[in-house]
């Protein structure tokens, strides 16, 4: 039975496929053969006038053309071709042509040549005929002819070419703009990145292990009927490691990661985004199982028809309608898993991020302390270091930083120890590099007046003091009035990473803390300067999300006019022109309230504020120890902190927390330009109360 059924087959003959090529060779060697050959003619014989000159006197010549002025080109009779053809003393005569040109020489000039020949006829007494011609090269000909025909020829061969490569590839076009452009890292690659490289994301990498587990033993899942999910989008801030986690997840599992980014979907000929995102699937069940990773994904995956008559855009939607598609098309056992990362969840499409596409969102957010300490002890492994630095204290300083800023704290580091030809990285390189990527860099020759200068000095205490005096607002780290970017100075705090609850009472001080700089100069100089505008902005828009998106206004009430979702229309506002008064009118008291507040605050400790100043323009930066020999103890306590089970039971909702974060970021987003002062207060905006609210912290920024 085996036998018939073997005989039924088609034998499997590896017969040579025939190539394009031969056919261009034939095509070339013609071309040249028809040219060189020329139909076999034979060539003429060099010679010169003296020979030529004994053939005029015999009268043997029957014409001579001039060609270009420098050659001659000699025609015999029939009879003397004949004659010296047949020369049995002189065998070079042998080969002389039947047919065309007998002679070729050089002439000197053209009337020489005229004078010796108008001599030779006389002699004679007949005439020769002379032609005079223009030719050009016979390469020059020969490639003027050819040319054509090459590059005919050559665009023959790549556009079948390209066909080749882009005709199977999904609907690849003929420029083969239709393959996708993704990365493939395989699975044999030498540098596979593992959990072991990247550091903190405890959570992340918990969750993220059901997908390596499934990959390495499918089997087990797939006896008990369960399903892995089809895609788990990564989401977190910028520079937190979701690439990194998605090489990760591939190098733990050892199989082909293929990586691209949303815009490589994206281009201007119609249907080719579409066609990139079939031949991406098409590569990946080929590999399969492989995990196909897909970063910034909200390039192509914005929600449809918001606006549309403003931002509507086909050709994306396209791309993402095939998208949509293919993860719905092929089969969950094919071993094809999609991770895909973005910063901007809340602008997804709802179609993309609902269950049987990405079933789960892995959130991959700002490392806390014990993460930061972590991150630093993988980037300071190629850094010669100070044997006596503490990494536990860099990863205090730098409550917010992401992984990519660590990254780059400890390169600017390194770069600032080389400046100063020091043999290793010292804590103060690492101070200064962290004062070089938040404030910007050193200024130390700006040029100031002694005036200009304490009136910084004053200004940085003012905030200083009532941030010491204040019992919520973020403890005060140093003070400085060294120029640094746009600043002129600054007060830097650091603030409380287990603070989960964030009151109204607490965004009060923080307000209060951004307007003591201001109130400082206004006490002690009776003048307004405008050094305060960025204090003014921050306190300004913490002021409206506290009554606009937080609802801690008694007028407006428990009312949030923040959209999540971001399908509001940015043409028309959720509220009244009555409302808007009401909301300005609450604006306003809040923050009258809170100058108040730090107004007499100032007035009460003026002395101290003064002698701070007189301190900073000694030393130009001072730290919490100074401070609390004038000041005395700050009003902030350590927090008698629960364990974390406790800590998540008393927590308020999880989800009105989140939204408050997102809520905050819009209306405090940003700093202004030309700020005179700043301070590295982070409490002091609304995004980072929303922060401390969510159990974050985020690196300090300027005022």
């Amino acid at each position: 039975m085996a036998n018939v059924q073997n005989s039924n087959k088609r034998p499997n003959m590896n017969m040579p496929r025939p190539s394009w090529m031969w056919i261009y060779g034939v095509i070339a060697v013609m071309i040249l053969g028809w040219y060189f050959l020329n139909g076999g003619s034979e060539a003429p014989l060099p010679s010169d006038w003296t020979v030529v000159e004994k053939m005029v006197d015999q009268g043997e010549v029957e014409k001579i053309k001039v060609v270009n002025r420098e050659e001659a080109q000699v025609y015999l009779k029939k009879e003397a071709i004949e004659k010296y053809r047949n020369d049995s003393e002189n065998a070079l005569y042998r080969h002389m042509p039947e047919q065309g040109i007998q002679l070729t020489f050089t002439i000197g000039s053209v009337d020489s040549f005229r004078e010796d020949l108008k001599e030779a006829e006389q002699r004679t007494g007949t005439a020769v005929p002379v032609v005079y011609e223009n030719q050009r090269n016979t390469w020059t000909n020969i490639l003027v002819n050819i040319l054509p025909w090459v590059f005919i020829v050559g665009v023959w061969i790549f556009l079948m070419r390209s066909m080749a490569r882009g005709g199977g590839a999904g609907g690849g076009g003929i420029m083969n703009v239709g393959k996708a452009k993704a990365q493939v890292f395989d699975k044999d690659n030498a540098k596979r990145v593992t959990f072991k490289d990247v550091a903190g994301l405890a959570e992340a990498k918990v969750e993220i292990m059901e997908i390596v587990d499934f990959l390495k033993k499918a089997d087990k899942y797939r006896e008990l009927g369960a399903k892995i999910p089809k895609g788990a989008l990564l989401v977190g801030p910028p520079g937190t490691g979701k690439t990194l986690l998605a090489k990760a997840v591939a190098g733990e599992a050892n199989v082909p990661f293929l990586s691209i980014s949303g815009s490589d979907f994206v281009e201007m000929f119609v249907g080719v985004g579409a066609s990139r995102v079939r031949d991406l699937f098409e590569q990946a069940k080929q590999k399969a199982p492989c995990i196909v990773f897909i970063d910034e994904i909200d390039a192509i995956g914005r929600a449809r028809g918001k606006n549309a008559g403003f931002s509507g855009n086909d050709e994306r939607e396209n791309t993402l309608n095939q998208l949509l598609t293919e993860m719905d098309g092929f089969q969950t056992n094919t071993g094809v898993i999609v991770l895909a990362a973005t910063n901007r969840v809340d602008i997804l499409d709802k179609a993309l991020t609902r269950a049987g596409r990405f079933d789960r969102q892995i959130e991959v957010g700002l490392p806390d302390v014990n993460e930061r300490k972590e991150i630093f002890d993988v980037h300071l492994r190629p850094l010669r270091l100070d044997p006596q630095l503490d990494r536990s204290f860099l990863a205090r300083q730098t409550p917010g930083f992401s992984g990519a800023d660590i990254a780059n704290v400890c390169n600017e580091a390194a770069l600032i120890a080389a400046r100063h030809n020091k043999k290793f990285v010292s804590r103060e390189d690492f101070l200064a590099a962290i004062d070089r990527i938040v404030g910007g860099l050193e200024k130390p020759n700006m040029p100031m007046t002694p005036e200009e200068r304490r009136i910084t000095a004053i200004h940085e205490a003012g905030h200083a003091v009532v941030m010491w005096s204040l019992s919520q607002c973020d403890p005060v780290l140093k003070v400085t009035v060294v120029p640094r970017g746009r600043s002129l100075g600054a007060t830097w705090s650091s603030p409380d990473e287990d603070r989960i609850h964030v009151t109204n009472e607490a965004l009060a001080e923080r307000l209060a803390g951004l307007l003591g700089g201001r109130i400082a100069e206004e006490v002690n100089y009776r003048t307004l300067g405008v050094g305060a505008l960025n204090d003014l902005e921050r306190a300004t828009k913490m002021a409206y999300a506290m009554v606009t998106y937080y609802g801690m206004s008694r007028k407006i009430g428990p009312i949030s006019y923040y959209d999540s979702t971001g399908t509001r229309d940015t043409f028309t506002k959720p509220f009244s022109e009555q409302t808007a008064r009401d909301i300005d009118e609450e604006v306003r008291r809040i923050v009258e309230e809170a100058y108040a507040r730090a107004r007499g605050i100032i007035e009460a400790k003026n002395a101290q504020i003064n002698a701070i100043a007189d301190l900073l323009l000694e030393k130009e930066t001072i730290y919490s120890e100074d401070l609390e020999l004038i000041l005395g103890p700050a009003a902030q306590k350590p927090r008698d902190t629960q364990s974390k089970a406790d800590k998540s039971s008393d927590g308020a909702v999880k989800e009105s927390d989140a939204s408050s974060e997102q809520g905050a970021a819009a209306p405090a987003e940003g700093a202004a330009e030309g700020s005179a002062t700043a301070a590295a207060d982070r409490s002091a905006s609304a995004p980072h109360a929303a922060e401390a609210a969510d159990g974050g912290a985020g690196k300090p920024s300027e005022h």
